[in-house]
């Protein structure tokens, strides 16, 4: 029963870095530039996950872990406003601004499915702590 609450713990770490993920691309939705003050706007990441085969149980159940964050490599969103500071000054995208390629509707969708299975593995966390007590009772 301990290694279910072992690979409920991992998903919990597992949904808890995707949270952070999407917290963090909501957070900078309006970042334009780099550290170093650059036009350059933030790039969105991705939480990837894989299976922890440390927590593998004898029926096969495995735990979760994240594998990698991943930064989203594809075209920042252009939007015209030829007097913004940060206005692209020639080239195709004149006069338009680079913003982070962030879909806020995807986001708030990750966030509330990440949060629900924290929920869930909350649940199951209770249920084998329930069981382990009422197996306790029974023995002693």
């Amino acid at each position: 029963m301990i290694r279910s609450l072992d690979i409920s713990t991992s998903a919990l770490v597992a949904q808890r870095t995707r949270l952070d993920t999407v917290s963090g691309n909501i957070a900078n939705m309006s970042s334009l530039t780099d550290e170093t003050g650059k036009p350059n706007p933030y790039r969105a990441r991705r939480v990837v996950f894989q299976t922890d085969d440390e927590l593998t149980t004898s029926s096969g159940a495995s735990g979760v872990k994240v594998s990698e964050i991943q930064t989203d490599e594809s075209e920042p969103l252009y939007k015209h406003d030829p007097k913004h500071p940060l206005a692209i000054k020639e080239g195709k995208w004149k006069g338009y601004v680079a913003y982070p390629n962030i879909n806020l509707t995807g986001q708030m969708v990750d966030a509330l499915e990440a949060t629900r299975s924290y929920e869930a593995n909350v649940g199951v966390m209770e249920i084998t702590k329930d069981l382990s007590r009422e197996s306790l009772s029974i023995i002693a």
